[in-house]
């Protein structure tokens, strides 16, 4: 009784040093429930081993509801999710203001950084040829619908709800699994393990008969307004990760949740942040992170999209100067009048650096004869040059634009020491 009385000595103490700077309050932990299991493999593709290893019941999570749940955080992690916050809106105003369409190349950024996470990964040229219909690089075609979900999504406003999540998932999905796309699962996902069975995996999501009860938890989660924006957002994203209600789909189309979560807090609502290129600077620490929100400890994902934010926009406000001084540099080049087709089409070549005249014409609002004059303008300033090997008619592209974009990616790529 002795010892026991010492260690819960030993713990009051550690929790009001907590408060200071520790986890003042525990995040519901995950609990398991058994179930049964019924292999759809033909017995004769499977050892004798295997069939019986896999009859086994096995276990999932079972989700607790966090509509209600305290959300208390280190002094630390307060502080440290303000400045991303705060430096997050800073960041938003200074691009709303700037002579380059910002908004749009940084929506193309997240959605390239967020499938990255994926793996899958695309140059700049292959994911503008995938916008104009002129590849068929499947990467590039899965970014560029992860780009249409992220506008969908934002462009339904501020609210997170089962709506906006289905028609998102759509918009990412129809095109290559439209059998899955904007549809709850039906079936058991988990993470690691075997592809025949869950037994053994690191992580089996929640039975999907939960899926909506826990969608319509989280969506009234999202709905309140006492939880500080940054740390709000990291949680919504990793209680839908942990729900992951889809069969496919579900990192990116958590990420996209993010954003919709900074536009309802009023953090960013001019641009698109690139969060997603945040993450990336350690993708390991982020999915460790997604793993300790399951065992009850919030406080790593909170810390951790608070760092990648951060990150993010340092290399946001990067590319923001590299396209700022590129267009300063056209502006030496360019020998047409201000306002005319030609500085338009250059203007909207930041936000679409690959054309064909059909996405000149729609760039400029001219006829297609009048912005083929403009794309010959550009073409005598250096500014855009004919895309070799593509079977799909004549394509220009703005080689410096896809130049910048790619420096981005490779920034978002390199961890920095000591993270």
């Amino acid at each position: 009784m002795r010892d026991l009385r010492k260690e819960e000595t030993r713990r009051s103490a550690g929790r009001a040093h907590a408060g200071q700077d520790q986890d003042v309050a525990a995040w519901p932990p995950l609990g398991s429930e058994q179930r049964e299991w019924m292999s759809s493999v033909a017995p004769g593709h499977l050892t004798v081993w295997e069939r019986h290893r896999i009859e086994q019941p096995y276990r999932s999570a079972v989700v607790p509801a966090i509509a209600d749940a305290s959300v208390q955080l280190p002094v630390r992690l307060q502080a440290l999710q303000q400045d991303a916050a705060a430096e997050v809106a800073r960041f938003d105003t200074e691009v709303a203001h700037l002579p380059v369409p910002m908004p749009a190349v940084l929506l193309r950024t997240e959605s390239a950084s967020s499938s990255q996470i994926e793996h899958l990964t695309s140059s700049s040229r292959n994911i503008a040829l995938a916008e104009l219909g002129a590849t068929d690089k499947a990467n590039a075609a899965l970014i560029v619908a992860n780009t249409r979900a992220m506008q969908l999504a934002l462009a339904a406003g501020d609210e997170v709800n089962a709506d906006v999540i289905l028609r998102a998932h759509d918009a990412l999905l129809a095109a290559t699994d439209p059998d899955v796309a904007g549809r709850w699962r039906t079936e058991a996902v988990w993470v690691g393990a075997s592809a025949l069975s869950p037994h053994g995996a690191d992580f089996v999501a929640p039975h999907h008969e939960h899926v909506p009860g826990l969608i319509e938890d989280l969506t009234r989660f999202a709905a309140r307004r006492d939880v500080p924006s940054w740390a709000h957002a990291a949680l919504v994203h990793a209680q839908f990760e942990t729900i992951h209600p889809f069969v496919d789909g579900n990192g990116r189309t958590g990420r996209v949740l993010v954003h919709t979560m900074m536009r309802r807090h009023g953090v960013a609502e001019h641009t698109t942040v690139p969060v997603s290129a945040g993450l990336l600077r350690d993708p390991s620490a982020y999915f460790d992170a997604l793993t300790a929100y399951r065992t009850g400890d919030a406080a790593p994902i909170v810390e951790r999209m608070s760092h990648a934010a951060l990150a993010a926009v340092a290399n946001g406000r990067e590319l923001a100067r590299d396209s700022v001084q590129l267009r300063e540099r056209w502006a030496e080049q360019i020998k047409a009048r201000r306002g005319a087709a030609a500085w338009r089409l250059a203007d909207g070549l930041f936000a679409h650096p690959v054309v064909d005249v059909r996405a000149a014409a729609r760039i400029t609002g001219t006829s297609e004869r009048a912005a083929l004059t403009a794309v010959d303008t550009l073409a005598e300033a250096g500014v855009l040059s004919l895309v070799a090997g593509v079977r799909w008619g004549r394509v220009w592209q703005a080689r410096e634009v896809l130049d910048t974009a790619d420096a981005f990616a490779r920034r978002a790529g390199r961890r920095r020491p000591g993270r």
